[in-house]
């Protein structure tokens, strides 16, 4: 058995609850992760190199269920441990890369109220992020016998915020980015709370119109589906000066790019992954990683997916020498594979101790029942082409909630293997029979 773990009942509920609805939680993760050590090396080794200042642009795929999405959220848990600032978002219809109905502009409002440290990983962190730079410059000044009052103050907290983001001023946007951080120095001395939230109002990208943003800040820019991606590369910048090892951003579900019904919008979301690349590599974006999740159809259909867009296809298709089993980790698209069997029983053993450490009995299952159930659950039809560890975990929460609340339930009874396959066999045939009873071969 795996050595027991004491685990904040708060933190084993929302993990249990997450997973049993198919769903990757946000914390909690390091108590269950097992399996993809390759993959997360590869993925810490990219993290190293955006800290030293460089960036990165890298792929997830595997089907639904398989394990992205919480290879993802693994990854965004050791950024926050490494000193990242990390923000998340999935796409949808609303939600795309480029939109000419605030579809882009909808992307980056995600990605900023999701904006998440290791102090505050439930995302929601700018203002915090604000704050504690602010009082950083202050306690600087301070130190210094420069308080508030003093004539200097204001001109030497300015100064400081400059200095530290002297990078801004190479890009695009960052004067007027800059401009309003040293706003935002003297509205926090001044106590101006409306300019505050004014200016944190502007960096969540929440003004409709420059006029607005021009009567209560005075800068005639805002954030828009166009420059999104540009505030995006500004804020790793700006992070970097605020003493954080850089920007992580994890954008996930990318087939709702190869849902887009119209291919000239579709063409212009991978024009936009296409910049995003190319911007990581020839050097034009410091101090950001970007990590982006989808379905193997989503990235590699010629017809639909990235693949479709020709200068995505030769940069991130794999070459010739790569076959299951051996992939290149170093190339820009990570194809998960299963978990094995090991792994899996490993797994469920760490969620049954969660369970019952939050519920408050004593485990009734041993490695036998562990191993038993992943038997059962891999002897349904069509499993090892399609069974995934979202169903596996889907299954194995519902055994012990079933377990808990029926003390009488043994082992034997609801894991009797040959009812179990009797039945799935036997509703197959009949819905096989109905479907296709018109049909003669």
């Amino acid at each position: 058995m795996a050595q027991e773990q004491k685990i904040p009942k708060r933190i084993a509920r929302t993990v249990l609850n997450a997973l049993k609805g198919g769903v990757v939680p946000r914390i909690g993760l390091p108590y269950i992760a097992v399996g993809r050590k390759k993959e997360i090396d590869a993925l810490l080794s990219d993290i190293e190199i955006v800290s030293e200042g460089g960036a990165s642009v890298r792929f997830i795929t595997g089907r639904y269920g398989s394990g992205k999405s919480f290879l993802l959220q693994t990854i965004r848990a050791y950024a926050m441990d490494r000193g990242f600032v990390v923000a998340d978002a999935d796409l949808s219809p609303e939600r795309r890369l480029q939109g000419t109905k605030g579809q882009g502009l909808a992307t980056y409002k995600e990605l900023m109220q999701n904006l998440a440290t290791k102090t505050m990983p439930e995302g929601g962190a700018l203002t915090l992020i604000l704050e504690r730079w602010m009082s950083a410059i202050r306690a600087g000044l301070a130190e210094e016998n420069i308080l508030p009052g003093n004539p200097l103050y204001l001109a030497q907290g300015e100064s400081r915020i400059l200095a530290q983001i002297a990078k801004l001023g190479e890009v695009v946007h960052g004067y007027e980015f800059s401009a309003l951080l040293v706003r935002y120095f003297r509205a926090m001395t001044e106590g101006e709370d409306e300019v505050r939230a004014n200016i944190v109002k502007w960096l969540r990208g929440e003004y409709a119109a420059r006029a607005d943003a021009k009567r209560d800040l005075g800068v005639s820019l805002i954030v828009t589906d166009d420059n999104w991606y540009d505030f995006v590369k500004i804020f790793a910048l700006f992070l970097r000066g605020a003493g954080y090892s850089g920007l992580l951003v994890l954008i996930d579900e990318l087939v709702n790019l190869y849902k887009i019904p119209n291919s000239i919008s579709r063409q212009y979301n991978y024009e936009k992954v296409l910049t995003i690349y190319n911007d990581a590599l020839q050097g034009r974006a410091r101090y950001l990683g970007i990590l982006m999740g989808g379905t193997p159809q989503a990235v590699e259909d010629q017809r639909r997916g990235l693949f479709s867009y020709e200068a995505l296809r030769s940069r991130l298709a794999s070459g010739r020498f790569s076959e299951e089993g051996r992939q290149d980790l170093m190339s820009p698209v990570i194809r998960l594979e299963p978990l094995t069997t090991e792994e899996l029983l490993v797994l469920i053993e760490k969620l049954a101790h969660m369970h019952a450490g939050l519920y408050g009995y004593e485990a009734k299952l041993g490695e036998k029942d562990f191993a038993r159930f992943l038997e059962i659950e891999y002897d349904r039809e069509g499993a090892s082409s399609h069974l995934t560890p979202r169903e596996i975990i889907r299954d194995f929460i519902e055994a012990l909630n079933l377990f808990m609340q029926h003390p009488d339930l043994t082992v034997e009874t609801l894991f009797k293997r040959d009812d179990f396959i009797a039945a799935g066999k036997a509703d197959a045939g009949e819905e096989g029979n109905k479907l296709f009873a018109e049909f003669d071969i």
